[in-house]
């Protein structure tokens, strides 16, 4: 008889277990507090738009590939590497396209950064150095217990020691002079949820991931596609999806749990649990641990808050490109206060995906969907969004001024979220998008673990596991957890 897998959640972390255990032979059952499935990786149509809710790139193209041979399921979506990789337009006008080919790149910056291509494979040697080193001995282990792990990061080439101790904006400080430069290759630190000034310099090697790795790229249909494809999939070889639940509670006999409670007081029944929802959160709000209590909770160091806006216009907007990124005139003073001071927002660094660029069925015929991503303090630090579309307002009338085109009369459509949505609808503490945040207290073994403490069957995936926040990383979280389920 199948042993039977419920997993609460459908984020990518949780729709991924559930091919490789399906592949092992388990039953698999999803329940979903949201009526359709995705987490953070979703999708809102609206107006005849359609606008990815969440990420809207990925890197590491090879994980999705190899995972999906590791399960025995053709690839179910198609995408293509992207070229520009990105533009970042500044706020005196100045834009730079960042391609993977280094000297086209550094005829980009020949002005203000000499001998640009040479600091540029200095830089990207020590950050491939650094991805190679670390990568499958520590971000892609499970470790037991903390002794596994220190002794794991005693095998890492101890060159690297000083790099942790720095942060990412001093990393890339010490290869390039150009402040330009040195903000355009600061940016991923951003999509780790925290900025360059408390992101960890070992994770510049997320820079040789995007000019030298893979890149990267673009989902055909738009990235919710990855989601359908992968519940087309699931469906095909059985696995049950119930959406509208909201696991509440649990039922347990010794240290196993027999049933999962919802809201409702229904009761569902496994042989093994996986919990795709926040792993932090889930352990105090669900099980009431006591070191995951709200008062403990507000002690870990969070991710930042995201403002997100959709909006659908009804004309073209040509000169953008797929992924743009738009900077103040004060980087180093925004950044360094955005986590905590909701007053930095006067002057927003912004990303504007264009989803219709490469995916024209995502908008109507001559128009454009437009996502728009600001980084924000969570509800840690501004509870109180009542003047959000003053904030939006100041967003789109810079984005406006920057093109060269007041987009606010071609407005169709428009809906924003606040840390108040993203908290509601995905059980995010305090409205942090991506979870934890990656300090050194809250990498690897230091995580929350993916294996429950006291219950022998209940296991977690996702950002706020190991190895953490991020597209590759839910796949390469489901992998982990997996081979500790199987």
């Amino acid at each position: 008889m199948k042993k039977k897998v419920i997993i609460t959640g459908t984020g990518l972390g949780g729709l991924s277990s559930g091919l490789l255990l399906q592949s092992k032979g388990f039953e698999v059952q999803f329940i979903e507090k949201n009526n359709q499935p995705g987490g953070r990786l979703n999708r809102l149509e609206k107006d005849g738009f359609i606008f990815d809710t969440g990420p809207s790139f990925f890197s590491m193209s090879y994980v999705f590939t190899d995972f999906m041979k590791l399960c025995g399921v053709e690839m179910p979506f198609r995408f293509i590497e992207l070229d520009p990789l990105y533009s970042v337009h500044f706020a005196g006008g100045k834009s730079y396209k960042l391609h993977k080919d280094i000297g086209k790149l550094a005829e980009s910056f020949k002005d203000i950064e000499p001998d640009f291509e040479v600091k540029m494979e200095k830089y990207l040697k020590k950050c491939g150095a650094l991805f190679h080193d670390t990568f499958d001995v520590v971000i892609r282990n499970n470790f037991d217990n903390y002794l596994e792990y220190f002794v794991t990061l005693m095998k890492v080439n101890p060159e690297h020691i000083p790099v942790l101790m720095r942060t990412f904006w001093q990393q890339v400080n010490k290869y390039f002079d150009s402040q330009d430069a040195r903000q355009i290759l600061s940016l991923v630190a951003f999509f780790l949820g925290r900025t360059p000034f408390d992101t960890m310099g070992i994770y510049s090697l997320l820079s040789y991931t995007e000019f030298r790795h893979d890149g990267y790229h673009n989902v055909e249909g738009g990235m919710y596609r990855i989601v359908q494809g992968m519940v087309e999939a699931l469906t095909e070889r059985g696995a049950t999806f119930l959406y509208n639940t909201e696991i509440t509670s649990v039922e347990h006999a010794g240290d196993k749990i027999t049933h999962l409670i919802d809201s409702k007081g229904n009761c569902y029944e496994a042989d093994v649990f996986l919990i795709n929802a926040d792993a932090a959160q889930f352990r105090g709000k669900v099980l009431h641990r006591k070191k995951y209590s709200d008062s403990r909770l507000r002690k870990m160091e969070w991710t930042m808050g995201y403002l997100t806006i959709y909006v659908g216009v009804d004309r073209k907007l040509p000169d953008l490109d797929l992924h743009n990124y738009f900077l103040g005139s004060n980087f180093e003073e925004y950044g360094q206060n955005v986590l905590r001071n909701p007053d930095s927002l006067q002057k927003p660094y912004y990303y504007v995906n264009v989803v219709s660029k490469h995916n024209p069925d995502c908008a109507p015929e001559g128009c454009e969907s437009l996502f728009i991503v600001c980084p924000v303090p969570s509800l840690l630090y501004k509870s109180d969004w009542s003047n959000r579309d003053e904030i939006v307002n100041s967003i789109l009338n810079d984005f406006s001024n920057r093109i060269g085109i007041d987009i606010m009369p071609h407005i169709i459509t428009r809906t924003v979220y606040t840390p108040k949505e993203w908290e509601k609808q995905f059980n995010l503490y305090m409205g942090s998008g991506l979870g934890l945040s990656h300090k050194l207290g809250q990498i690897g073994a230091l995580r929350p673990k993916n294996y429950d403490e006291e219950f022998k069957n209940l296991y977690y995936v996702g950002a706020s596991t190991t190895p953490g926040a991020g597209l590759p990383m839910a796949v390469i979280s489901a992998e982990m957890v997996c081979k500790r389920i199987i």
